[in-house]
């Protein structure tokens, strides 16, 4: 069945220290998951849309975690088990209210063995929006392979394709980041990310010189930015207590994709995509905190500019 929007990726298994500090005094650990690609997912399916994600997972119990909680959400979670890798894990550790450190254990994981095959049934099924992240065709050469597969096939078909560039300096080199991306950039419709994230791509410019329609550029707590052929807009960061901005990012795209869903014009989806962070950023997990539609008005009819 048809999803507005198809997301694939690794999704992990997280243990988190319940008080900040250095992981090694932790006395106890939440036990949750994490994965940029489901976290969108995850958001637009609070936000009531169809959202469909694709990924491996090992044929044990982390591997359970992830398909229950993503179908508990709501998601038309896809999910591969693989009975000769595991799943991938990331312990986490909060030094301080705004500094959280992470360390993965993802090298040989059943998330990083993606391939082509895994995305055929989905992308046959249909989706108006593809949204894939720079993070997997870091992961193994098969992820790399998959995510061309998906891109073609979606651009192919006229669905819109977005990228979230995302880049993760422990899986690759800038080049290695730039070399892999830039021609799937080129086939996007909507790509985002901080400036620095955007050059390796080879910038807004030359984005929207090749075709793409929408460059969202990141700015944390200095909002947001979108650029098109025929202008530019632009949206402050909704005011909020600060509680883990680890998530923030991908609680942002989740809201820009909802607004795009909804036929909303720029300036409404940076309003919403600034509002979805809020959420995000004011409670502790990577989507815990992410917000229903009905949550969306507490925060007030904020104006993009």
């Amino acid at each position: 069945m048809t999803v507005d929007v198809l997301a694939f990726g690794e999704t992990m298994a997280v243990l988190r220290a319940t008080a900040p500090g250095p992981l090694r005094l932790a006395r106890t650990m939440e036990l949750g998951m994490a994965g940029a690609e489901s976290t969108v997912a995850i958001g637009l399916s609070r936000l009531g849309h169809r959202a469909g994600w694709v990924g491996r997972v090992g044929d044990d119990e982390l591997g359970s975690l992830v398909a229950e909680r993503l179908r508990a959400e709501r998601v038309d979670a896809v999910v591969v088990r693989d009975p000769d890798a595991p799943t991938g894990l990331l312990l986490r550790e909060q030094r301080t209210v705004d500094q959280a450190r992470v360390a993965y254990y993802r090298t040989a994981s059943a998330g990083s063995r993606l391939r082509p095959e895994d995305l055929r049934g989905p992308l046959r099924a249909g989706a108006r929006v593809l949204l894939f992240t720079g993070i997997t065709p870091a992961l193994s050469d098969t992820a790399l392979d998959a995510t061309r597969t998906a891109v073609d096939h979606a651009a192919a078909h006229g669905w819109t394709v977005c990228l979230d560039v995302n880049h993760r300096t422990k899986l690759w080199t800038s080049r290695e980041a730039s070399d892999a991306l830039t021609p799937l950039a080129a086939k996007a419709t909507v790509v985002f990310g901080d400036e620095a994230e955007l050059d390796l791509v080879g910038g807004a410019r030359a984005l929207l010189d090749k075709g793409v329609r929408e460059v969202v550029t990141k700015r944390g707590a200095d909002g947001a930015e979108t650029t098109t052929a025929g202008g530019r807009w632009s949206a402050p960061a909704r005011p909020t207590g600060l509680a883990d901005v680890i998530g923030a990012g991908d609680a942002f795209v989740a809201g820009y994709l909802s607004a795009l869903l909804d036929d909303l014009d720029q300036p409404a989806r940076l309003e919403r995509a600034t509002t979805v962070a809020a959420f995000a950023v004011g409670t502790t997990g990577d989507w815990e905190g992410l917000p229903t539609r009905a949550e969306l008005p507490q925060y007030g009819s904020g104006t993009a500019r």
